[in-house]
């Protein structure tokens, strides 16, 4: 099977699966206990704080750890929404093409009053600062902008959006899950508030993540209990996921340069195969996007029939987001950046990582040009489309 679906969850690393074995073995004490097995735990959980700020910039006591990112983003955006009320400050900003951990967020806090602005993006995928600008107001409470999109893979200008919010006094969040380890990222030079990653996007555990909330930003408890998390995240800590996280990052980050430059060669390799395939168009920006992400729209075809024959080929591959894998409904992404819905509902995400070679990428144009064939050789649209009788919307 020909593995190309890293945005959804990557392989867990020999790096993390080391770490999380030492987690059970040597440090299996409850990290808040006083005792010398508590204390042990409690030093390595520091250790892995340590390794998680040093990747992204952070100082040790600015990083608290979750369940993942979606955790990770409801507490920096209600933080900031329920802080912000409080000074009466109720406007929040964000973009139509965030996670659905973002979006739904949002969409909790206009039910209980807040008001909610969507900033648009371009046929690219790309926000443009000047937009977020225009939309600030006195009462905005926070700007909260992704990194990198996870399902076209475009990528923000963030440091350009944290040096605006930071001038005019706003808070500012990234969704940064599918950028850290794959992107260089400091938060002090890009002037970040809170940013959300989780371990399972590079080559750590799943259900395990980490906020980082700047010095000096509030920030409120989701989850209550014990002290854990500086008595912001109470539950006793996942050590061995923790560890795990922390060690596939360090691996990350040291061999970004090398990682970036191999897999977006794959990358680019696939994106000109694929474009070869008659009325097929890729999503997203071709050159600022993630090093490892395809993603296109087929005319004429439906994207779960595409994913299940070439799953039959042995290539595992998305549509989109694995968040929503049970809607019928076309991709949010899709639609903001322009594709109609009978176009989007033809999509294929292709995701490379470290792991995959050049020799895969070739199977997978074959086996995708195969299959985007074989349906539309059943496809009454398609036909309709060849007849002359609907106009092509891809050319």
């Amino acid at each position: 099977m020909i593995y190309a679906d890293n945005a959804a969850t990557t392989k867990t690393c020999s790096a993390a699966q080391q770490a999380m074995l030492d987690g059970m073995e040597r440090f299996w004490g409850n990290p808040s206990s006083l005792h010398s097995p508590g204390q042990q735990a409690n030093q390595a959980l520091q250790t892995a704080r340590e390794a998680v700020a040093r990747a992204i910039g952070a100082q040790t006591g600015e990083i608290y750890f979750t369940s993942g990112g979606s955790e990770a983003d409801n507490q920096a955006i209600t933080s900031a929404a329920r802080i912000g009320a409080r000074r009466g400050k109720k406007h929040l900003i964000t973009t139509a093409i965030e996670h659905h951990a973002v979006l739904h967020t949002m969409d909790q806090l206009a039910k209980e009053g807040f008001e909610v602005t969507l900033i648009p993006v371009d046929e690219s995928g790309i926000v443009k600062a000047s937009d977020v600008a225009a939309a600030i107001r006195e009462d905005t409470a926070l700007v909260s902008v992704m990194y990198a999109n996870n399902e076209i893979g475009t990528i923000q200008p963030v440091a350009e959006i944290g040096a605006l919010c930071r001038e005019r006094g706003v808070p500012f969040h990234t969704d940064a899950v599918q950028a850290v380890g794959h992107l260089p990222i400091d938060v002090k030079e890009q002037n970040i508030d809170m940013l959300s990653l989780s371990g399972h996007k590079f080559h750590g555990p799943r259900g395990v993540g980490a906020l980082y909330v700047r010095r000096g930003t509030p920030l409120l408890t989701l989850i209550h209990g014990g002290a854990q998390e500086r008595g912001f995240r109470a539950g006793t800590e996942n050590l061995p996921a923790i560890l795990g996280m922390a060690a596939a990052l360090d691996d990350a980050v040291a061999h970004m340069a090398e990682n970036d430059a191999y897999v977006a060669s794959l990358r680019d390799a696939l994106i000109e195969k694929l474009s070869h395939i008659p009325h097929a168009a890729l999503n997203g920006d071709r050159t600022r996007r993630l090093p490892g992400n395809v993603s296109f729209c087929f005319e004429g075809i439906e994207g779960e029939s595409l994913l299940l024959l070439l799953d039959g080929k042995g290539v595992a591959a998305s549509s989109g987001s694995a968040c929503t894998s049970g809607s019928l409904d076309p991709s949010h992404v899709l639609l903001a950046i322009g594709r109609p819905h009978e176009v989007a509902h033809g999509s294929l995400r292709l995701t490379l990582d470290r792991d995959n070679t050049m020799d895969e990428v070739d199977a997978i144009a074959k086996a995708t040009a195969e299959v985007v064939g074989y349906l539309r050789d059943m496809s009454p649209v398609w036909k309709a489309l060849q007849r002359g009788e609907r106009q092509y919307v891809i050319q």
